[in-house]
């Protein structure tokens, strides 16, 4: 049986998907992020040593990192499912987007989160304005260029197909929906950007993401 170690608001919300689009059995342990400091909790370092999610375990195998989580699941069960065929254009575009959405599009992302506490975070008095002004700065003159000009990317992917490998829902958009509900909540993703938001509406109207939902509890990146 495979078993997914979720944590909340995270990840592992993209595997129950993909388990739920490929119909496979799965049981999920939950666990809860610290409150204040947003962590994972230290139980989940019992089941791999970083302590992060998603994490994975099925037939003796521990399986960590979503790229790689995606890839098991897919060589192990998916049956040619979700995955173009090998040697095409579209299985060129798969490989790279589903390495991209982790590798360059939550960069940015994770950035803006740390500095925008930063920036917010409770500090003394003599300190916040100085540590504001460098929040500041970094996030202008770098972090919110950068998710600009992914936006900009991704929204011209998006204007020549609906699917990020093609013209068939696969995986690479399993694992481009993170980075994409993370920039609507924090990184300015809106209505600007209509291909963008048409692809979060129909990834959020599959039955197996709903179906996903209802297993993983809340998960605020969709709402």
């Amino acid at each position: 049986m495979i078993t997914v170690h979720h944590l909340n608001n995270s990840r592992s919300q993209r595997v129950l998907w993909l388990l739920e689009e490929l119909g496979l059995e799965y049981q999920i342990v939950r666990y809860q992020r610290d409150p204040q400091t947003m962590l994972a909790p230290p139980e989940l370092r019992a089941i791999h040593p970083l302590g992060k999610s998603p994490v994975i375990t099925d037939a003796g195998a521990t399986v960590a990192e979503s790229g790689a989580i995606v890839e098991y699941l897919l060589d192990r069960y998916g049956h040619g499912r979700l995955v173009p065929a090998a040697g095409t254009p579209e299985r060129l575009r798969w490989t790279y987007f589903l390495h991209y959405a982790e590798g360059s599009a939550m960069t940015p992302l994770l950035l803006k989160l740390v500095f925008d506490r930063v920036e917010t975070s409770p500090a003394p008095f003599f300190v916040k304005p100085i540590a504001r002004a460098i929040a500041r700065k970094v996030k202008g003159t770098y972090i919110s260029p950068q998710i600009e000009q992914h936006l900009d990317f991704l929204e011209g992917e998006l204007s020549a197909r609906d699917w990020f490998a093609g013209g068939e829902f696969s995986a690479a958009d399993i694992q481009m929906s993170f980075a994409l509900e993370a920039a609507v909540l924090r990184g300015g993703l809106n209505a600007s950007r209509p291909q963008l938001m048409a692809f979060l509406s129909r990834i959020h109207a599959r039955p197996a993401f709903q179906r996903a939902l209802e297993r993983g509890g809340p998960y605020d990146l969709a709402s």
